[in-house]
């Protein structure tokens, strides 16, 4: 008699995963002391206050002030007192929700899907890996670098999203797979933000709020020990990377990937990887429009001011009323938008073939654009709850009275777990360095350690976490799945974990604490 086969269990959806988390924090909420309990309706709600959520602004008045004048227990008991949320789609105040971000990445997909109907990208992709036969591995620590750069200067993050789609087919025709796309793209930009030098949304935030505690945070050390964990996370994830990718390259039954996630990326990234096109003249002028978008979406988000640079400031404002260096989603979008009606228009494509092929290619990123959206929703369930502020005040009880090297690394553990629940670095900053910063000081202990460890520690959980909607959006793009990039990844973070203790603690020596 045949026996059953035993279900093989399959690891949830990034919808489930993110869905599971809302439910356990509403949960908590309900037996932690001093925070706000979420109801059923702020629960239904989350999703969509995610996507579109406003932050009421006399709120966050209310919430500050009383945080100066009473710490986090006063902060906690106006979140209570208050009528309404802290972000509802309701509230007439700021647009908080990733509703920008979303629509981004629609239109992102709109303008590769102009491009590609072009075949130019095709032509492009067969041209190099041709070009590069049997030097193929070199695209990754060339890439990596790259993107470090943009990740520690100017926090490279939403905006990677824009490249998951290319590197994914490049990869895919070099003989790789869509995994080492991924970690190209999430691990070399994520390095380059967990050693953070410029980074105006980490260790620039991070030394505004601590100055606005009365902190004053030393810049040039900040910078020295982010270049020495940019370089040496950045060299082991290379390393493993490469590792990885020689193994999938000699034999493709190496890959990790499900035949499921193949399938998927083969279906979308594979379909002319045996056929390459011809990369004629008017296919090099739309390869030329398409560098030339994302070099001006580059330009546009650096931000110049910060380094003197103002020559952008009086001259690049007539295209969308907003210079480069102060453009961020709503600007970038119109950019693309543009740049797939003019690459339509300059390839000579007829009118229908342009808005079909936009369409279709947005329709592509619809379920990335919903993962982005859900995944806010469980950074606003914290916030209205006021659990993160709870958690924030127990995890600086903890350090109190500890000093040198452990305060060091004991500020990275935290900051590690704080980054599960508050992804965004500059939001994290700016709700943590008026506590910690402080604390270091009253301990003799130099406050730049809190922000390398700040730095640090949410560096290193945005390269996995699920409430990050870089993570689960770049992993929908390329097709693989949220559990197969925990699998791939959890050996590397434990080798950047350890290296970065060891860099926290010469640190702290270093500066005499």
């Amino acid at each position: 008699m045949a026996q059953d086969k035993k279900k093989k269990f399959k690891f949830p959806s990034a919808y489930t995963v993110l869905l599971a988390i809302m439910i356990s924090i509403a949960i908590v909420t309900q037996f932690v002391p001093g925070v706000k309990k979420a109801q059923i309706a702020d629960l239904v709600m989350a999703p969509v206050t995610g996507m579109v959520g406003v932050k009421d602004l006399d709120m966050d008045k209310a919430v500050s002030a009383a945080m100066e004048a009473k710490g986090v227990e006063g902060a906690l008991q106006t979140i209570n007192d208050y009528d309404g949320s802290y972000m509802s789609v309701w509230n007439n105040g700021q647009l908080k929700g990733a509703i920008d971000v979303a629509l981004f990445v629609l239109i992102i997909g709109g303008f590769l899907g102009v491009v590609t109907k072009t075949g130019a990208l095709d032509a492009g992709v067969g041209g190099l890996v041709k070009k590069l036969k049997g030097k193929e591995l070199m695209l990754i620590p060339v890439l990596m670098i790259i993107f470090s750069l943009g990740g520690t200067s100017y926090g490279m993050a939403e905006e990677s999203l824009a490249f998951y789609a290319l590197i994914t087919a490049t990869m895919m025709a070099a003989g790789f797979d869509p995994l080492v796309a991924v970690a190209t793209i999430l691990l070399g930009a994520g390095t380059g933000v967990l050693g953070s030098t410029v980074n105006p949304f980490a260790v620039g935030a991070a030394a505004s709020a601590a100055g606005a505690a009365g902190v004053t945070i030393n810049q040039g050390t900040t910078i020295m020990v982010g270049v020495v964990l940019w370089f040496v996370t950045l060299a082991i994830s290379i390393a493993y990377v490469l590792r990885y990718a020689k193994k999938v390259k000699a034999d493709k039954n190496a890959t990790i990937l499900s035949k499921h996630e193949l399938d998927l990326a083969h279906d979308a990234f594979g379909k002319n990887t045996e056929e390459v096109l011809e990369l004629n003249g008017k296919r090099k002028v739309v390869l030329a429009l398409f560098v030339f978008s994302f070099i001006v979406m580059i330009a546009g988000v650096i931000p110049w001011g910060d380094f003197g640079v103002t020559i952008f400031k009086n001259t690049t404002s007539w295209l969308n009323g907003a210079p480069l260096g102060t453009w961020w989603f709503p600007e970038l979008t119109v950019w693309f938008f543009l740049m797939a009606v003019i690459i339509g228009v300059v390839y000579r494509m007829p009118e229908d073939d342009i808005v079909s092929s936009f369409i279709a290619g947005a329709a592509d990123m619809v379920g990335v654009a919903l993962v982005i959206g859900v995944s806010r929703g469980i950074s606003f369930m914290m916030a209205n709850s006021g659990l993160d502020l709870y958690i924030l005040d127990k995890a600086s009880g903890v350090l109190s009275g500890v000093s040198g090297m452990l305060f060091a690394n004991m500020a990275y553990v935290i900051y590690i777990a704080l980054s599960f629940l508050i992804p965004s670095t500059s939001g994290l900053a700016s709700v943590s360095m008026p506590i910690f910063a402080p604390l270091a000081q009253k301990l003799n202990i130099a406050p730049e350690i809190v922000v390398s460890a700040f730095s640090a520690g949410s560096g290193i959980v945005n390269l996995i976490t699920p409430t990050s909607g870089v993570v689960m959006g770049g992993l929908a793009i390329s097709k693989v799945d949220y559990s197969t990039w925990v699998k791939f990844a959890t050996k590397l973070l434990v080798m950047i974990f350890i290296a970065t203790v060891i860099i926290l603690a010469a640190g702290s020596m270093f500066l005499g604490v």
